[in-house]
């Protein structure tokens, strides 16, 4: 599954959380290890090492820190991520781990330490390796879009392309894995067990698998989906400290908490990126302007087709034959963006899932930079509109 996308991370969803999750599910199996199954364990990532005195500690997936004290008869595995059996572990010794290596530490332990007999390893490097390998997979034979119908057997997705709408019929190969995202969370481990059934129309829906030629089918062996929503606001004031921002919903006009964390994708869109959907957004006034777009440099009758990179006909970009391109692929490729690097009345898109809270939600994907979309040419006045995140970001 995804670790980083705008269904991310559903958005190809947290490869290094998965990653310790498998870690966690190898270990707990006491068939494949011949341990008690409660024996406490601890899973985090190595932020201290002391390969001498045999010591680590491991940052969890919570923000503890914990100690842990490698026991000398401590049997150590590495095992690479998506294995599924330990018995294909290899046995290593502690000179062997690194800086940000995901580590599971079983054996006897307080609050704050561990006296580690076991110790699982997934490499900081292997770890990479993978993620990378899956974010290729997801841009090859992966779709997203907007559940347009359900079938018995399939359902049908509005995906977006710069080039307009085109509908994909999804099909569950016999043992395909099929689940739904949790309220308030963007994890994949999170997500549950469902059947195709469950999927409602204006679900955000996302597949992997084998496509046809054309592109209009696809035998999925993977299926995420939710209900999710995206609003668009005016920055009101940063909670570092917290992790949170509050913004004005430019719909309702009510003020909302955006929570972020770590799965959480912020990004902040290049102006020329901003620039080329805001004319596809806003076609009549390019045209009643004379082909010039009133948001700004980068509009001229080539728009943004012409250049070499970025929003223009390069590697990365929208392509220079009429816009093919992906754009949640597109958005994907932006800058990555921190709360540092916003301020008060700048404008956010933001895609997140159902809160559990009303007034408060969790950002699976914030989107920074994106005033020229939001604003109508000629006008102070911003708004959503028809734009959304939902399916790869607007029409």
């Amino acid at each position: 599954m995804p670790s980083s996308q705008v269904f991310s991370r559903m958005q190809l969803e947290s490869l290094i959380a998965r990653a310790g999750t498998l870690v966690g599910a190898l270990v707990l199996s006491a068939g494949l290890y011949g341990q008690a199954a409660a024996t406490p364990s601890t899973l985090g990532t190595v932020t201290k090492l002391d390969k001498d005195a045999k010591t680590l500690t491991l940052k969890t997936d919570a923000g503890q820190e914990v100690s842990v004290t490698v026991d000398p008869k401590a049997s150590i595995r590495r095992v690479a991520p998506g294995e599924t059996d330990l018995r294909n572990a290899t046995t290593i010794a502690i000179a062997d781990l690194g800086m940000g290596d995901r580590v599971l530490a079983r054996g006897k332990q307080t609050e704050q330490t561990v006296n580690a007999t076991l110790i699982v390893v997934m490499s900081q490097g292997d770890i990479a390796k993978k993620q990378a390998s899956e974010q290729g997979d997801w841009e090859k034979r992966g779709v997203q879009g907007l559940a347009a119908s359900v079938s018995a057997d399939s359902v049908t997705i509005d995906t977006r392309t710069l080039a307009g709408t085109k509908q994909v019929t999804i099909t569950p190969s016999a043992n395909a894995v099929i689940r739904r995202y949790a309220p308030d969370s963007v994890k994949f481990e999170d997500a549950k067990p469902a059947k195709l059934s469950e999927i409602r129309p204006k679900d955000q829906v996302r597949a992997l698998g084998d496509k046809t030629e054309d592109g209009t089918k696809i035998a999925a062996a993977e299926i995420v989906f939710g209900t999710f929503k995206t609003i668009a606001g005016v920055v009101l004031s940063i909670d570092a400290a917290a992790n949170e921002v509050r913004v004005n919903d430019l719909d309702t006009k009510k003020p909302v908490i955006v929570k972020i964390i770590p799965d959480s994708s912020v990004k902040k869109l290049q102006p020329q990126i901003a620039q080329a959907i805001a004319q596809r957004l806003h076609p009549s006034d390019d045209a009643a302007a004379g082909g010039r777009s009133g948001n700004g440099p980068g509009a001229g009758r080539g728009g943004p087709g012409g250049g070499r990179d970025g929003a223009g006909g390069g590697r990365g970009g929208f392509g220079a034959r009429g816009g093919q391109g992906d754009l949640s692929q597109m958005l994907e490729r932006s800058p990555t963006a921190t709360l540092a690097d916003l301020k008060a009345g700048d404008a956010i898109v933001v895609l997140s899932t159902e809160g559990a809270t009303q007034g408060k939600i969790t950002a699976i994907t914030m989107l920074a930079g994106v005033e020229p979309i939001l604003t109508r040419p000629g006008t102070r006045e911003m708004s959503l509109g028809g734009w959304s995140l939902n399916a790869g970001g607007g029409e």
